[in-house]
């Protein structure tokens, strides 16, 4: 069955979508726009505490990503569940992702750009690069997983794509006034951002949002690179 949504935000870990797009998930959300989380992973690697368990750490991580996409605004979160530090570029993760989009039908998909150079986390390279080609041409085409189809799941054309933390931004929006929801559903991941971690990460993330807003009418920003899809 489908459900409508807006938007839908894709993020390899609990957690990466706050840095990348809170803020601008807000002003959706405040237009009146229904956004949707899809989180990949189950995040059951980021720790540095031996005591902690991969099970335990991945339910304590779903918690806080809920608590954070209620203080957002986030209509629905979808966990997937693939083990952290382990995303492969699989059809099974191709057919997840493009059952979301078939799923909820968005206007705009989110998601963390793929090609940035050198030192990155894998998962999140695989994220972006595997929600691209579901949306185009997995998701559009009937003839791709046609298994879906039988789950009432019928081709979807996303028009927009804008891509969190890119090295060629050509997209950016206002988030002066979210900016405290993005702190605040940060704050929520304690398992990531807790403890002497969040000494002053609220100064360093307002100096990169001020940085990022320079040359606009706004003094916060969040950036992306975006690609309108005709077909």
């Amino acid at each position: 069955m489908t459900t409508k949504a807006d938007v839908i935000v894709v993020t390899p870990h609990p957690d990466d979508a706050e840095f990348g797009v809170a803020g601008t998930v807000v002003n959706w959300v405040r237009e009146g726009k229904k956004v949707v989380l899809v989180v990949t992973t189950n995040g059951d690697k980021g720790t540095s505490d031996p005591n902690l368990k991969p099970e335990e750490l991945a339910r304590i991580r779903e918690q806080e990503q809920l608590a954070a996409a209620r203080i957002l605004g986030v209509s629905e979160v979808e966990f997937l569940r693939y083990p952290d530090q382990g995303l492969e570029d699989t059809p099974a993760l191709r057919k997840d992702l493009v059952r979301m989009v078939r799923k909820y039908r968005p206007y705009t998909v989110v998601t963390v750009d793929p090609y940035r150079r050198y030192l990155f986390h894998r998962d999140h390279r695989i994220t972006g690069q595997v929600v691209l080609d579901a949306v185009f041409p997995y998701a559009r085409d009937h003839l791709s997983y046609p298994e879906l189809l039988e789950e009432g799941l019928s081709p979807h054309k996303v028009r927009e794509l804008l891509l969190w933390g890119p090295e060629n931004p050509n997209y950016s929006t206002d988030i002066t006034d979210t900016f405290e929801f993005k702190i605040a559903a940060l704050s929520c991941h304690v398992s990531q951002v807790g403890g002497d971690r969040a000494t002053g990460l609220e100064e360093r993330l307002r100096a990169r949002a001020a940085q990022l807003a320079q040359g606009e009418p706004y003094q916060l920003a969040e950036v992306f690179h975006r690609i309108e899809i005709g077909y």
